[in-house]
């Protein structure tokens, strides 16, 4: 397995744990069933918080990750092409 096809199995390796993040997020904090104390409330918001912003960071860092191979991606293919050029082409400015 080559170091891209690697990142590109990481890359939905995270898209499947922002989508775990996202069904944490969307839980209630409060069942109405329970009776909760403020220290369990200001748990449970700051654990919705962290899945929030955890999602976000990973969502960013695929972005990130999967710019770096489409440009990687395109500068083969221009890299390619160039090769094939006449003397002119190669010294035209």
């Amino acid at each position: 397995m080559t170091i891209e096809e690697r990142k590109k199995s990481i890359i939905q390796a995270g898209r499947k744990a922002v989508d775990e993040l996202i069904k944490v997020a969307e839980e209630p904090i409060v069942d109405s069933s329970d009776d909760l104390t403020a220290d369990k409330l200001k748990n449970a918001a700051a654990t919705k918080k962290l899945a929030i912003f955890d999602a976000f960071e990973i969502l960013n860092r695929i972005e990130e990750e999967e710019r770096i191979i489409n440009d990687l991606d395109k500068s083969k293919n221009d890299a390619g092409k160039s090769k094939f050029q006449g003397f002119a082409e190669g010294r035209k400015r």
